[in-house]
C-alpha cells in the first residue's frame, strides 16, 4: 500500500529527521536522580549548603591517600629548610582551627609537604594530604598569604568536593546513557545533533557553574579558617589582585571552571566583615605575633 512521505516517516519512528523521542528513559531516569539525591544529601559544615555525596569518607580518604603517595613519587619533595617548617606551621594552625568549627572536623590524619615546582599552586587531598608548590610563595608573599593559599585547599577537602563532583559526573554519565536511549528512533543526524546540544547545555549549563560553586565555597571557607588561626583575612584579596598581576590567557568565567580574580576579590571583601569577627572571636588571647 502507497502512504504519503509524511505518514512512511511517522511510521518509521521519523528516522529521516528528528522523529519520536522515548519519554520512558528520561522519566525513569528523573525518579532515580530524584532517590539517589534525596538518599544521599550531606550538608557542609560552615556553609550549610546541601550536597550529593555517595562515597564514604573511608572509601574518599582511600582515593586521596593513593593519589597523594603517586604525586609525591614522580615529585621532588622540599624537606629541609624554612618552606616546609612555614607549611607545616601554618597547617598545624589551620587544621586547629578548622577543629574550632562544629561538624568540620573530619578526623583526618593530617600531613603537609613542600614541592619543587614552578607551578603557582597547592592542593589538599581527602584524607588531609597536603601539597605546596614553590612557586606559590612568591604570589603569597607573606604567611598570612600562604595561610589563605592553605585554607582553601583544605577547605576543598572539608567540604567533600572532590567526592561531590565524582557523584554528579556519575548522574551525567547516567543522563547521557537515558538521553542516548530516549534520541535512538532518531536519524544518525539529528541524535548527534541532539546529543551534541545537551553535551554543550549540560558542560556549560551544570559542570562548569558547579565547578565555580566549589571554588566560591572553598574561599569563603578558608577565608574563616585563615581568620580563626590569628592569620590575617584582610590578605586575601590582596593576594588575589597579585594573581591576577601575574597575567596569561584566561578563558572568560562563562567558559572557566573557576571564578575571575575580579569576582573573588568582590566575594572576599564581601565576607571580610565576618572574618574579622571570627578572627576577633578566636584570636583576642592571643599574642601580639600572632595577630599581626
Amino acid at each position: 500500500m502507497y502512504y504519503p512521505k509524511q505518514q512512511q516517516q511517522a511510521r518509521s519512528g521519523g528516522r529521516g529527521g528528528f522523529g519520536m523521542l522515548r519519554l520512558l528513559p528520561l522519566v525513569f531516569f528523573g525518579l532515580y536522580m530524584g532517590y539517589y539525591y534525596l538518599s544521599h544529601r550531606e550538608v557542609v559544615p560552615v556553609t550549610g549548603r546541601k550536597q550529593l555525596v555517595d562515597l564514604s569518607r573511608e572509601q574518599e580518604a582511600a582515593l586521596g591517600y593513593q593519589s597523594y603517595q603517586e604525586i609525591l613519587q614522580n615529585e621532588r619533595i622540599v624537606s629541609t629548610g624554612d618552606a616546609p617548617k612555614m607549611v607545616q606551621g601554618i597547617a598545624k594552625r589551620l587544621i586547629h582551627a578548622v577543629q574550632q568549627f562544629p561538624g568540620a572536623d573530619p578526623g583526618f590524619e593530617w600531613e603537609a609537604n613542600v614541592i619543587e615546582s614552578e607551578q603557582a599552586n597547592a592542593f589538599a587531598l581527602p584524607g588531609g594530604k597536603i601539597a605546596v608548590y614553590t612557586g606559590i610563595f612568591p604570589v603569597a608573599a607573606n604567611a598570612d598569604g600562604l595561610a589563605v593559599v592553605m585554607g582553601h585547599e583544605i577547605a576543598h577537602a572539608v567540604a567533600r568536593h572532590g567526592a561531590e563532583r565524582m557523584a554528579y559526573q556519575k548522574l551525567v554519565q547516567i543522563g547521557s546513557m537515558a538521553a542516548g536511549v530516549s534520541v535512538s528512533d532518531m536519524s544518525p543526524e539529528a541524535r548527534q545533533a541532539v546529543m551534541g546540544a545537551l553535551g554543550a547545555g549540560t558542560k556549560f549549563g551544570v559542570l562548569l557553574p558547579f565547578s565555580r560553586e566549589h571554588e566560591s565555597e572553598a574561599d569563603e571557607m578558608g577565608l574563616y579558617f585563615a581568620a580563626a588561626a590569628c592569620f590575617d583575612p584582610r590578605e586575601a584579596p590582596k593576594l588575589w589582585e597579585r594573581m591576577a598581576a601575574l597575567g596569561g590567557a584566561r578563558p572568560s568565567e562563562f567558559a572557566s571552571t573557576h571564578p575571575s580574580n575580579e569576582r573573588r576579590i568582590d566575594d572576599l571583601n564581601r565576607w571580610m566583615p565576618k572574618a574579622l569577627e571570627i578572627r576577633a572571636q578566636y584570636c583576642s588571647g592571643q599574642s601580639a605575633e600572632r595577630q599581626q
